[in-house]
């Protein structure tokens, strides 16, 4: 599969994505990101190759991190098949950008994004395709206008593949970015979607770029608003709590951090997404009636922001 015309379009698009996504978060904050290429040694479980792209320390992103992965197995992990349970032992193939950028600023939303196409081989030798992705947003500090912004962006992103597409995939981000062990959303959502296959290759890829295009504008507006509000030592101090909530989530519940780890994937680009900081307290709560306590009440419940 990695040699066919359909799979090279795919890879240039999400290199030139990532690119163009690190070019613009450096304009911004001043650092450019280290770039990490690195290869799967021969006799390891995946075989292939990848670009981390790492910013750590800058005056905006305390870390931010865009990886690029193109990776080939001898059969999908059962992350992979628990929809798909006729590909289940099939070899296969997947490449993908992922992000994850945590703002130094309290009031600057952490954002996530993931655009991927996986292909399967099975038994009768007709290769599969199928795509997933989105993006979603985890503030400290919930904006209204910021949220609003956010889902407008990727409503109008899904609008050309069906009014049906923004609705279905803006449930489905709030029932999977969810700690189901603490009934608690992540965050505020946006779109996710994954295992889609249902507008062919063509359909499912041009959706794929839609949603990666979307991303610099769904979020640097928001980020530009937030980066340099005044705040003290209370507001870093609940930004950390809350980047704990994040770490539980990617370990405990994330599909794709499993996948990587289930198919010997690098860990060190598979933990990208980890914040440089994070705390636990026991039993924390909120003072009634302050920012931090509207967040729980206001924007960590799934709601229509579009």
């Amino acid at each position: 599969m990695s040699g066919t015309p359909a799979v090279a379009s795919v890879r240039d698009y999400l290199l030139g994505l990532q690119s163009r996504i690190t070019d613009a978060c450096t304009a911004v904050d001043g650092t450019p990101f280290l770039s990490d290429a690195w290869t799967k040694p021969a006799g390891e479980p995946l075989q292939g190759s990848g670009i981390t792209r790492i910013l750590e320390g800058g005056p905006v992103f305390e870390r931010a991190g865009c990886g690029f992965s193109h990776v080939t197995g001898p059969r999908l992990p059962p992350s992979a098949t628990q929809h798909r349970p006729e590909l289940s032992g099939a070899p296969f193939e997947a490449m993908g950008v992922s992000l994850v950028f945590h703002p130094r600023n309290p009031y600057a939303p952490t954002v996530h994004m993931n655009v991927r196409m996986l292909a399967a081989t099975p038994a009768d030798g007709a290769p599969v395709f199928w795509f997933g992705g989105g993006m979603d947003l985890t503030p400290c500090y919930g904006f209204e206008e910021d949220a609003r912004h956010f889902h407008r962006a990727c409503r109008d992103a899904l609008a050309p593949f069906g009014q049906d597409k923004y609705p279905r995939f803006k449930h489905w981000c709030d029932e999977y970015f969810r700690l189901k062990h603490r009934g608690e959303q992540r965050g505020i959502g946006g779109v996710f979607f994954d295992d889609f296959s249902e507008l062919g290759f063509e359909g499912g890829f041009g959706m794929l770029r839609a949603v990666g295009d979307a991303f610099l504008g769904a979020y640097l507006p928001i980020l530009q608003r937030r980066k340099e509000l005044p705040h003290g030592e209370r507001e870093r101090a609940f930004q950390l709590y809350r980047r704990g909530r994040y770490v539980e989530f990617n370990l405990v519940w994330d599909r794709g951090t499993h996948f990587g780890l289930q198919s010997g994937g690098r860990t060190e680009s598979i933990l990208l997404s980890m914040p440089p900081l994070a705390s636990w307290a026991y039993q924390n709560q909120p003072e009634a009636g302050s920012a931090e306590e509207a967040l729980y009440r206001e924007f960590l419940v799934p709601r229509e922001w579009a």
